[in-house]
C-alpha cells in the first residue's frame, strides 16, 4: 500500500566525538566554482534545446501563404539565403553534436540469500568465540560493535564463513560470487525479458575479490555473452564503486548507440573475512554481509515507456591526492600476517570533507534557483565582505523527493541525518537497509532504492538521489528521474514478502 509522505521531523541524535565536519561552518569556493563548471559544460545543449523548440514553434505557426511569401522575399536575395542556410545546418549539427544520449534504468534487482545463510547477533558471536583466533578482550569489542551497528537479526554471510570451523578458500568465494551475480543477473534477466546477446557493455564492480579469469569473463562464460561486447572489471574501488560502474556505463553508451549496459555490484566476503586480533580491522567484521545488485540501463529510445528511471546526473569526487584520504581505508597484513580492512579513525572527518566536495558540486546542478541564490549571497558576505554569518546550507529537499545514502554504519546515517537536515522518513530506507541485509558495499544503494518501491513511494517525476563514499577516498553521487509510478504490487524485490514488517525501531547510537 502506498504512503503518505510525513512532514518533515527534527532528527534526535546525541553528541559525538567522531561526527562528520559541520557543512554550515566552511564551504570552499573552488567546489562550489567546479559545480558551476558542471552547468557550463551541459550549457550548450541547455541553450540550444528551447531554442530548437522555439524556432519548431514558431515555424508551426506559419501558413502557406506565409512560407510562399518568405520564399518570395528570400529568391531574391541570395546572401540572405546563404546565411540562413548555413546558420541553419550549424545551429542543427551543433545541436545534434553536443546532445547527449539519454540513459535508462530499465529495471535492477538485488540478491536475497537463502534462508540457510542468515547470521543473527547471536550467531556472529559464537562463530567468532568458536573460530578461536580471538582474545576474550576482542570477542568483547565485537559484541559491542555488533550492538552499535544497526544491524539486526536476519542479515547474511557466506557459508564457508558460518561453517564451523570457517573453509575460507578460492573455491568457497568463486562459490559466493557465483550466487550473488547470478542470482540477481537471473531475476534481471527474467523481468526485462532482454536476450544475453542483445547485452552490448558489461561493468562488474568487487572491490576485495579479482580472481582471474575475471567476474566479468565469469558472467560472459555464464550467459554465452556476445564476443565483442565491452566488458570492464572493476576492483579496489570500495564502497562507492557502485556508482562509478553507473557513470562508467552511461559513458559508454553515449558512444554505442541502441544496446544495453549491465552492471553488476557486490563485495565478497568469504577471503575477506579477518581472524586476527587488531581492532581497526575487526571492525568490517561487524558490518559488512553478503548481497549484491544487477542493474539493466540502455540508450535505445524505444526503451523509455518501458523503463523505471532516467539518469540525469552523475558527480564523482576523488580526494586521493590527499595522503590521509588515501590511507583512511586500507587492505593490509597485521602483525601476525592476517589480511584485512584497516580503517583509520580519520575515517568520518575524511568521509565528511568528501561528501561536503560532492555535495557542494552537485548543487547547482539540481537545487531550484531561489536556494541558490540564498547560498551564494551568503557566501559572498562570507568571503567578500568578511561578515560573520555561516554559509546557507540549500535544503536538498527541495531537489529530491527520494535520497538512497549508503548504508555503511549507523554514525554516518546519524551525522548525514543531521547536516542535510533529512527527516526520518527520507532516512528510512538507508537504515532499514543497514537494518535488514547490513552493509552490502556498493549494492547498499539498490536494496535502499527497492524498499522505496516496495512501500510504493516511487511516483512518476520523482527525483532520487544516490550517494556513497569509499576507499580512495571518494564519494560519488548519481541523480534519477522515475518514469512512471512504481505499483509494489507488481514488483519482485527482496523486500516484498517482509516490507509489512518495516519501519523497526531502532535505537540511536551516533558513534560506535
Amino acid at each position: 500500500m502506498a504512503e503518505t509522505k510525513p512532514e518533515n521531523q527534527q532528527p534526535l541524535l546525541r553528541s559525538s566525538t567522531r561526527n562528520l565536519p559541520d557543512f554550515k561552518k566552511s564551504v570552499k569556493l573552488k567546489y562550489v566554482k567546479l559545480g558551476y563548471h558542471y552547468v557550463v559544460t551541459h550549457g550548450m545543449y541547455l541553450f540550444l534545446s528551447p531554442l530548437v523548440v522555439v524556432i519548431a514553434v514558431q515555424l508551426s505557426t506559419f501558413s502557406i501563404q506565409d512560407l510562399h511569401d518568405l520564399w518570395e522575399h528570400l529568391q531574391y536575395n541570395l546572401i540572405s539565403v546563404i546565411i540562413c542556410s548555413m546558420l541553419l545546418v550549424f545551429l542543427s549539427t551543433l545541436y545534434f553534436l553536443t546532445r547527449p544520449r539519454p540513459v535508462y534504468l530499465v529495471n535492477f534487482s538485488c540478491y536475497k540469500p537463502d534462508k540457510a545463510r542468515i547470521c543473527t547477533k547471536k550467531m556472529f558471536v559464537d562463530q567468532s568465540q568458536m573460530a578461536g583466533t580471538f582474545t576474550e578482550e576482542n570477542l568483547l569489542f565485537q559484541r559491542k560493535i555488533l550492538e552499535r551497528s544497526g544491524l539486526g537479526e536476519s542479515t547474511y554471510l557466506p557459508e564457508a564463513v558460518l561453517n564451523i570451523p570457517p573453509n575460507p578458500s578460492m573455491k568457497e568465494a568463486r562459490k559466493e560470487a557465483e550466487a550473488v551475480m547470478y542470482g540477481a543477473i537471473d531475476e534481471l534477466l527474467a523481468k526485462t525479458l532482454v536476450n544475453p546477446k542483445d547485452i552490448g557493455i558489461l561493468v562488474v564492480n568487487c572491490s576485495l575479490f579479482n580472481p582471474t579469469p575475471s567476474l566479468s569473463a565469469m558472467v560472459i562464460n555464464h550467459y554465452k555473452l556476445r564476443g565483442n561486447i565491452q566488458s570492464y572489471n572493476l576492483g579496489g574501488m570500495g564502497c562507492s564503486a557502485g556508482l562509478i560502474s553507473i557513470d562508467l556505463a552511461k559513458n559508454l553508451l553515449q558512444i554505442h548507440p541502441n544496446t544495453y549496459a549491465l552492471v553488476i555490484s557486490m563485495e565478497n566476503i568469504t577471503l575477506n573475512w579477518y581472524f586476527g586480533n587488531d581492532r581497526s580491522k575487526l571492525v568490517s567484521n561487524c558490518l559488512f554481509r553478503m548481497g549484491g545488485a544487477a542493474i539493466l540501463l540502455s540508450n535505445k529510445s524505444s526503451d523509455r515507456r518501458i523503463s523505471k528511471y532516467q539518469l540525469v546526473h552523475t558527480v564523482r569526487t576523488h580526494k586521493g591526492a590527499d595522503d590521509k584520504c588515501f590511507g583512511c581505508v586500507t587492505q593490509e597484513e597485521d602483525s601476525t600476517g592476517q589480511i584485512g580492512v584497516t580503517l583509520s579513525k580519520d575515517l568520518m572527518g575524511v568521509a565528511g570533507d568528501a561528501l561536503k566536495t560532492n555535495i557542494t558540486t552537485l548543487g547547482p546542478l539540481v537545487l531550484p534557483m531561489s536556494e541558490q541564490l540564498l547560498f551564494f549571497a551568503t557566501l559572498v558576505g562570507k568571503k567578500l565582505f568578511k561578515m560573520k554569518i555561516k554559509p546557507y546550507i540549500p535544503d536538498f529537499k527541495l531537489a529530491f523527493e527520494h535520497f538512497c545514502i549508503h548504508a555503511g554504519g549507523r554514525a554516518v546515517l546519524d551525522e548525514l541525518e543531521k547536516n542535510l537536515q533529512l527527516s526520518e522518513w527520507h532516512m528510512e530506507p538507508s537504515r532499514m537497509t543497514l537494518h535488514r541485509f547490513g552493509n552490502t558495499s556498493s549494492s547498499s544503494l539498490w536494496y535502499e532504492l527497492a524498499y522505496s518501491e516496495a512501500k510504493g513511494r516511487i511516483k512518476k517525476g520523482d527525483r532520487t538521489w544516490q550517494i556513497a563514499f569509499g576507499s580512495g577516498f571518494k564519494c560519488n553521487s548519481a541523480v534519477w528521474k522515475a518514469l512512471r509510478t512504481i505499483n509494489p504490487a507488481k514488483e519482485k524485490n527482496p523486500w516484498m514478502d517482509e516490507i509489512h514488517n518495516f519501519p523497526v525501531n531502532v535505537p540511536r547510537i551516533s558513534t560506535i
